[in-house]
């Protein structure tokens, strides 16, 4: 599966939750029109079975499904893409691992040179981030739009924005240069659905 040009990036929130919640949840991100579906999940005891059970409902919506931080469950499950950061193995161990044909995104932060080494070593998109404080990674170091800026003249393959963002500051990072917008608790703090419109309503904008 092709990794999308531009759209919405829905990231699981898993803590505290049981896996049918978060499958609804995710049903209703999709239905609200996310293109994309990654699976992050740090404390599940059963990460296989859940994975599975995404993977099958981004299949039904033909969303592609990524695995964070797990390229032996994503291949495992034959998920279509892994993402990575920089404690994750690299690029082409990871490639090794999941094969020629599926998505592997990878987290530069607020460093447009990571970026462009990794487009150079094969991957399909790169994530800056974070950019506005975050519950899910409080402690990242904040990236900034001049990145996205020159990311946006450099970097041919998608670039997707993460950390904090709302769909009331998300179009000055579309602006900036991001085409895609990585979203947990924008999303999954409140109805998922309905909030997944809402930033859906900035790319319409563009």
């Amino acid at each position: 599966m092709i990794f999308p040009a531009t759209g919405l990036y829905a990231i699981t929130q898993t803590e505290g939750k049981d896996a049918d919640s978060i499958i609804q949840e995710v049903s209703s991100a999709l239905k609200g029109g996310a293109c994309v579906i990654q699976y992050r999940d740090k404390h599940s005891a059963d990460k296989t079975y859940l994975a599975k059970q995404l993977l099958k409902l981004c299949k039904n919506n033909h969303v592609p499904l990524i695995i964070n931080d797990d390229a032996e469950l994503a291949c495992q499950i034959g998920a279509d893409g892994v993402h990575i950061g920089k404690d994750d193995g690299g690029i082409a161990a990871t490639r090794k691992v999941v094969g020629s044909k599926a998505i592997i995104g990878i987290s530069c932060y607020d460093n447009i040179n990571i970026a462009l080494q990794a487009e150079k070593d094969g991957v399909d998109y790169v994530a800056f981030g974070r950019f506005f404080p975050s519950s899910s990674k409080p402690l990242a170091l904040p990236a900034h739009t001049d990145t996205l800026l020159l990311a946006k003249t450099q970097i041919k393959v998608p670039v997707v924005a993460i950390g904090g963002i709302l769909p009331e500051n998300g179009a000055s990072l579309l602006e900036a240069g991001a085409d895609l917008l990585a979203v947990i608790g924008g999303i999954f703090d409140h109805s998922p659905e309905q909030s997944a419109q809402a930033y859906i309503t900035l790319f319409n904008r563009k």
